[in-house]
């Protein structure tokens, strides 16, 4: 889809809809929104008046405006209080306007839902502006077969009936700015679409095998160095967790290896770690049958690493950063890992197995323990990991644990960036008694109190004393319904956080080098 810039005032747009946005303040309307309704004839204040249009945020009226401007339809958006207004909100509301719009035909959309008189950057808004559409508009029907307006619904074939195929993002900044944010906002966004379309994907269509090879492809259009390794590679390294999990499964597992390299081969770098289970059962501890089907979405993490990856070699930062996933199926078969068993991970830490549904971990475990030998440092991972984290935080933010301050304070600052929400929990080291074992190094699980908390302390034996934070995502790796904003399914949440760490990290000259202590830098 091409995503254009222009400057011109909002009356002047000549495609087929407009969207503009509007405060739920009293007072007359500002920015475009006021412009428009002068060429409107005042019909915009006249529904403010009568109490038709009140500016709610999500609130989407849809207008004809008869002859007077070139566009045959506007959409009002409404974008809640000013003061309350922020970044997110405008993507949101994006993504809303395009959705919208797309449901009556519109080819050619402009955008125009923030204005000079705001407090935040025009630039940082007509970025938000591109996110949100370019994420709004995404579909995942390549298995559907064709229908006939008929035989579909009239949601299905108003949305997918037409294909918006311009969108003009106005306002009255410097449109060299204008046009590297929006740039830099359609890179992230289709990044995340890519994740999303990995999480998407049918279980028996992305095998281990399959995730490797789409990771390859990508990594050779991308121009991103890529490995790919097998069982025997893995046995080799020692890793035992990840192959334990993976015994049961008749699908060979895979590692990930993706390299870019911004700075010299030698220079340590970011590690970006993703959890890459690609069906998960639950294994001998198997899982309730109800919405199994969802746990084809265990790789999300994954999918994020290799969407960041992606962003990342084009964006091209001064940083050298690594993405690396662990992916297998945790399969119940004859061969499967059992409660009872000890498994021994590539750090030589050994893990006494009490719950097999608890496999994340383990995954994980591997992944970080290869990652620290390779002396990659900060580590950063993401995970499905825990219920636990679910029952936390809802579906609203992805808990962060870290052993260092500073590098929790950067992910956080560039999770606020991306509009990806992140809360901080404890990393106590009373809570490192929930996972002693007897028999073993530690146990696999710490019970059900704080337990997305004792998971991060199992994962946090296999980083040492490298700067390393850990992102329970199972709350926010995706939607169950379909609403206003976004589709069901795989959201791809952590792109965008990764790769504004990777900016923010490129920024501050660190790669990889500096305060590792916990205090700031």
């Amino acid at each position: 889809m091409e995503i254009r810039v222009s400057t011109r005032d909002v009356q002047q747009f000549d495609g087929d809809a407009l969207a503009v946005g509007i405060f739920s303040d009293k007072g007359p309307l500002h920015g475009p929104a006021a412009a428009l309704d002068e060429a409107l004839a005042g019909v915009i204040a006249e529904l403010r008046a009568s109490g038709e249009v009140t500016g709610a945020a999500d609130e989407v009226t849809l207008l004809h405006t008869l002859g007077k401007i070139e566009p045959s339809r506007v959409a009002i958006i409404g974008l809640g209080p000013r003061d309350r207004c922020t970044l997110e909100r405008i993507r949101r509301a994006s993504a809303i306007a395009c959705r919208r719009l797309r449901k009556v035909k519109a080819r050619r959309v402009g955008l125009a839902l923030a204005s000079a008189e705001r407090s935040i950057n025009l630039a940082q808004a007509a970025r938000a502006m591109t996110e949100g559409a370019l994420l709004g508009l995404y579909e995942f029907g390549q298995y559907k077969s064709a229908k006939s307006g008929a035989a579909a619904s009239d949601d299905e074939s108003a949305d997918s009936g037409c294909s918006i195929q311009e969108i003009t993002i106005l306002g009255r900044g410097r449109e060299p700015a204008l046009r590297t944010a929006v740039e830099r906002g359609k890179v992230l966004a289709e990044a995340t679409n890519f994740a999303r379309d990995l999480g998407n994907e049918p279980p028996n269509v992305l095998t281990p095998t399959e995730f490797g090879e789409r990771a390859r492809r990508m990594a050779e259009e991308a121009g991103l160095e890529c490995e790919v390794y097998g069982p025997d590679w893995m046995r080799e390294q020692g890793m035992g967790a990840l192959l334990g999990v993976a015994q049961g499964s008749a699908e060979e597992p895979r590692f990930i290896v993706l390299r870019y390299r911004g700075r010299a081969r030698g220079e340590p770098g970011l590690a970006l770690v993703g959890k890459g289970i690609t069906f998960d059962t639950g294994g001998i501890s198997l899982k309730p049958g109800a919405e199994m089907d969802a746990m084809k979405m265990d790789m999300c993490g994954g999918a994020a690493v290799v969407g960041a990856m992606m962003a990342i070699a084009q964006l091209k930062p001064n940083t050298n950063v690594t993405g690396i996933v662990p992916t297998t199926e945790n399969m119940p078969g004859g061969k499967a890992y059992r409660p009872g068993d000890i498994l021994r991970a590539a750090n030589g830490k050994t893990i006494e197995i009490l719950n097999t549904d608890a496999e994340g971990r383990l995954a994980l475990a591997d992944a970080l323990s290869w990652a620290v030998k390779q002396r990659l440092s900060p580590l950063v991972d993401a995970a499905t990991l825990t219920g636990a984290m679910v029952v936390a935080l809802g579906h609203v933010r992805a808990g962060i644990f870290s052993n260092n301050e500073a590098l929790e304070r950067a992910i956080l600052t560039a999770s606020d960036t991306a509009g990806e929400r992140l809360w901080p929990m404890p990393m106590d080291d009373e809570y490192g008694d929930l996972i002693r074992s007897e028999i073993a190094d530690m146990k696999q699980v710490g019970g059900r109190p704080a337990g997305s908390i004792s998971a991060a302390k199992v994962i946090s034996n296999f980083v040492g004393e490298t700067p390393w934070a850990h992102l329970d995502i199972a709350g926010v790796n995706s939607r169950h319904n379909k609403d206003a904003e976004l589709d069901k399914g795989a959201t791809g949440f952590g792109v965008r956080t990764f790769v504004e760490l990777a900016t923010l990290l490129a920024a501050s000259g660190r790669n990889g080098k500096g305060n590792t202590n916990g205090n700031a830098s």
